[in-house]
């Protein structure tokens, strides 16, 4: 077999593997924004309003659940909101009030809301809260961009011929690992010590195969000690009859980790990238 180059490896990796939907969940936003539209429309009766503390009492008072809406108004989810000042500490329940009425205008005129809703800083609350929540959509990219790499190799495993819950499955505990094909994988779990899980484990005739993905768009200290871990688990995986262990990894933010992964790559036959599947590594290592 033809020894590869670790450079001309590296140069392939990708700066990033984003699909169109991994930016916002627009479903989510608005599905979000439609569960309190009706409370929200009521609430813009004060956008303007010359006498917005006694019209937010009304409101409140004759619609109470108008209240479930002034958490997403500050970007935050759920209904408690925790504020202090000089005269004292306030846990704010916004689905069940448990204040009065004079001390929630307090919290809507020290947090700005009633300047921004009396001055015109908003024209409609309803747009206003879709912007909030697409916000705060954008910090589930994190979550989204780590199924990226799994929905990217899973598809490349399917490609190969293998089916879901036959031949590859995913997310697997080292215990059902060795429960369903009678292996001895404890070197690989610190003698059962740790609950070591792969993301896909693939069966052919001859072998089984644990697989980790990841991708890495940032550097950091977490890629040195992966690329350690996974090199001390390809070399106790070595000595398993009938197991191969597989790590697919790529993202540019390994450039600056390149010694560690320059380590592994050196000793462990079966560490690829996106190129690789692009070129049918799965074809040929699962044969």
């Amino acid at each position: 077999m033809t020894k590869r180059n670790f450079d001309k490896w590296l140069s392939k990796f990708r700066p990033s593997i984003s699909s169109y939907d991994y930016y916002i969940d627009f479903e989510k936003v608005v599905r979000n924004v439609e569960e309190i539209k009706v409370e929200l429309n009521i609430l813009n009766s004060l956008i303007g309003s010359k006498n917005i503390e006694e019209d937010f009492e009304r409101i409140v008072t004759k619609y109470p659940e108008t209240l479930q809406c002034v958490p997403l108004l500050l970007a935050v989810r759920g209904y408690e909101i925790y504020a202090q000042d000089e005269e004292g500490a306030f846990l704010y329940n916004f689905k069940k009030m448990n204040y009065s009425v004079e001390q929630y205008k307090v919290f809507m005129r020290k947090t700005g809301l009633f300047d921004m809703i009396e001055n015109h800083l908003v024209n409609n609350l309803v747009d206003y809260a879709l912007g909030i929540e697409t916000g705060l959509d954008s910090n589930g990219r994190k979550n989204r961009g780590g199924h990226q790499m799994e929905d990217l190799v899973e598809k490349y495993i399917k490609a190969a011929g293998f089916v879901k819950d036959v031949s590859y499955f995913k997310e697997m505990y080292i215990k059902d690992i060795e429960a369903k094909w009678g292996l001895d994988l404890s070197s690989l779990s610190s003698d059962g010590k740790s609950t070591k899980r792969f993301d896909f484990v693939v069966e052919t005739e001859n072998m089984v195969y644990g697989i980790e993905t990841n991708f890495y768009t940032g550097g950091g200290s977490k890629l040195n000690e992966t690329a350690r871990s996974y090199e001390l688990l390809s070399q106790h995986a070595d000595a398993i009859e009938g197991f191969t262990f597989v790590w697919i990894t790529d993202g540019i933010g390994w450039k600056s980790a390149r010694g560690n992964l320059r380590e592994t790559f050196e000793v462990m036959d079966t560490i690829y990238n996106i190129d690789d599947m692009e070129n049918g590594v799965m074809e040929k290592l699962f044969q």
